[in-house]
């Protein structure tokens, strides 16, 4: 039970964190989807960085992996939001934008993924 517990407070802070970026960034007629990018960004090189760290502190309880990695920052990237937004502009015809808005998620995401884990490296 302890588990489950930290998974859903940690997915509880990610979906408020990803909620309130979309709000702050993106803004009716933006260029690009500046919420969903920031959260993927900012959940990738945390991921990296969590990774990285908990791999060095095998002492600690299990259940904070929990909490940050699958919880807090499962919550607060978002696959269905990207995946929406880019469908949406395919439907639209912006062939170019939504394949620049997947290619920025996608290199982004993993360039900022393998920065975090070289951060603590």
């Amino acid at each position: 039970m302890p588990s489950v517990i930290a998974i859903c407070l940690g997915a509880c802070v990610g979906a408020l964190a990803r909620w309130r970026l979309g709000l702050w960034l993106t803004t009716p007629g933006s260029l690009l989807p500046w919420g969903t990018l920031a959260a993927n960004w900012i959940g990738a090189y945390a991921i990296g960085l969590s990774v990285a760290f908990f791999n060095t502190q095998p002492q600690l309880d299990p259940v904070w992996r929990l909490a940050i990695i699958t919880g807090l920052l499962g919550a607060l990237t978002t696959f269905s939001t990207f995946s929406a937004e880019v469908v949406t502009l395919l439907q639209q015809g912006r062939v170019v934008m939504a394949s620049g808005v997947a290619g920025l998620h996608l290199i982004g995401s993993l360039l900022l993924t393998w920065l975090g884990l070289k951060t603590l490296a």
